[in-house]
């Protein structure tokens, strides 16, 4: 009891703050790595990268002698093998939410509230440590995907090469997507604080929105849809371009953009509402 009263106050010095934060990003990552839910879910993205590269790939080629000239000549082999991130993105959205809901779930948030007055440090250090396991996780099964996929498609001398224009971009941007969609998660989940509603708010985000836009006339839908986040998102994983989607880079930025907005309005609310 008498380390308790001697060091609890000590947390919300200004100074102890910079002190305090290697050991709360230690303990979100003893959190993370200590619930099942988080390694199945990361299973199943990449799992659902790889083995639709692997199926999508050999369906291709299965079916290759049948195609006209001019489906050959539009198919795009780095897409083909990473066309698995738009469900992949399911898993990883379902955990970012996960994260921070789990905990009020169960009532476990206000002892980390407790133990750390600083909740914008407990927030951000959320964010370090699933931001950089979800990096991990979506870089491996991109690159993973991508040669899995190209050596299946080689038998007909179709692959692609990291070394072409824009390959390493697209495979290496579907796993950062991967992150800043897990980090849009997790501020929506903080934001709205209840699983099934942060989770209907994301997919109403990234799934919902885009059709209901595509619904306005062509004009409007060209105008808006290239600025919604998963648009924008996904353009850094995109190898061909058109006038209705923006840069791979400028979009990428867009996307981490929205995401950052949506964390620090998590912050702000959290530091001002009851645990």
């Amino acid at each position: 009891m008498t380390d308790t009263t001697v060091h609890l106050p000590a947390l919300s010095r200004p100074h102890a703050t910079g002190a305090l934060f290697p050991d709360l990003v230690h303990s979100e990552w003893t959190k993370i790595r200590s619930v099942r839910s988080t390694y199945w879910t990361l299973l199943v993205a990449a799992a659902t990268m790889i083995g639709l590269s692997a199926i999508l790939s050999s369906v291709y080629v299965g079916r290759y002698s049948t195609l006209s000239a001019a489906d050959r000549a539009t198919f795009n082999p780095t897409s083909y093998s990473l066309n698995g991130i738009l469900l992949a993105q399911l898993a990883v959205g379902v955990l970012g939410v996960l994260v921070i809901t789990g905990e009020y779930s169960t009532g476990t948030i206000r002892a980390t509230f407790a133990a750390a007055p600083q909740r914008h440090s407990v927030l951000a250090a959320k964010a370090v440590v699933f931001g950089a396991v979800t990096a991990v996780v979506g870089l491996v099964s991109s690159f993973a995907a991508f040669f899995v996929g190209q050596a299946i498609l080689s038998s007909k001398h179709i692959e692609a090469h990291l070394s072409d224009p824009g390959v390493l971009r697209a495979v290496a941007g579907s796993g950062l997507y991967l992150a800043v969609l897990g980090l849009l998660a997790l501020g929506i989940g903080t934001l709205i604080r209840h699983t099934a509603g942060a989770i209907a708010s994301l997919f109403g985000l990234i799934f919902v929105l885009p059709g209901l836009v595509l619904a306005l006339p062509t004009s409007w839908s060209n105008a808006i849809s290239k600025y919604l986040p998963s648009s924008a998102g996904q353009a850094i994983f995109r190898t061909v371009r058109d006038r209705s989607t923006l840069s791979p880079w400028a979009g990428f930025a867009l996307f981490c953009a929205y995401a950052a907005v949506v964390l620090m309005a998590a912050g702000v609310t959290l530091q001002h509402r009851d645990a």
